[in-house]
């Protein structure tokens, strides 16, 4: 238990550190272009850390905003995408035959350039809002269903077979041992997709809307130094959101991962309802 909390400790303590030591890179490199290299552009090019920060306490409502527009789009996006890689995932596992017929195409639409794929999503569904949504769900489904199927296909043959002779049914071995033992698989492509949705998102907002926090990244473009500190405020911002979406799903992973059933636990299990019977 003390090496559990001692690891906690070691681990919270380095992510302050690499906080630390990336901030401190940004005030260095500001300063270094601001007053060593003396750079008229210095401002535009990197504005100090702590103009930014106090941009986004002065703007936070703004900002706050845009970030929960993208957020709640991105998020949809990321729900539909991952139930459509956990079915894809499923049906592919039912015979080595459907994999070869389906992966290779999930291989070739992944192969698509997301910054070419953005603008003919945009053009094709001609709404911004459903426009980040189908952009996050493509995005999502491919690691989700890519990694809950290798989780799927991990589990041993034998323990499938033994609860097969102990009379359980398709479903029932899918649900007991299964889907538990994939669950780790699932999470590490639901951790992956995450950020990428996020990412979708906010490139579709580029593309043309007016709301969203990629809005605010493209607008602050046109206004000299000024925009240059609402740009990183915005960019900031927008890497919190990936961040926190990432967390979100860690934070999912950790409250509602069980201990996945053994086969002991299934005899014991299928024993006591044999002998209520």
């Amino acid at each position: 238990m003390t090496n559990v909390k001692e690891k906690k400790t070691n681990k919270t303590i380095s992510i302050i550190v690499c906080l630390a030591l990336l901030m401190g890179l940004w005030e260095f490199i500001a300063f270094y272009l601001d007053k060593m290299l003396k750079d008229p552009m210095a401002v535009k090019k990197l504005p100090y850390l702590h103009s930014v920060i106090a941009k986004i306490f002065t703007d936070f409502d703004s900002l706050f905003s845009a970030v929960m527009f993208t957020f709640t789009k991105a998020l949809q996006g990321f729900a539909i995408g991952s139930v459509i890689g956990i079915c894809i995932a499923i049906f592919m596992s039912f015979h080595k035959s459907l994999e070869k017929m389906i992966l290779p195409y999930m291989i070739v639409l992944q192969m698509i350039p997301i910054l070419a794929l953005a603008p003919i999503v945009y053009t094709v569904v001609k709404d911004s809002g459903m426009s980040r949504t189908v952009l996050a769900a493509f995005i999502t489904f491919f690691p989700v269903a890519v990694n809950m199927y290798q989780g799927l296909r991990s589990v041993d043959n034998d323990k499938k077979d033994l609860m097969r002779i102990l009379a359980a049914r398709r479903i029932t071995v899918y649900t007991k041992l299964m889907f538990p033992f994939s669950r780790q698989y699932l999470f590490t492509g639901l951790k992956l997709a995450a950020p990428s949705a996020v990412t979708a998102a906010v490139l579709v907002e580029m593309m043309g809307s007016s709301e969203g926090i990629g809005f605010k990244i493209l607008s602050s473009l046109y206004y000299g130094a000024t925009g240059a500190i609402n740009f990183w405020a915005s960019v900031v911002m927008a890497s919190l959101m990936g961040i926190s979406t990432y967390l979100l799903v860690v934070l999912i992973e950790k409250l509602t991962t069980p201990g996945v059933i053994t086969l002991k636990t299934f005899k014991r299990r299928r024993g006591a309802e044999n002998e209520q019977s």
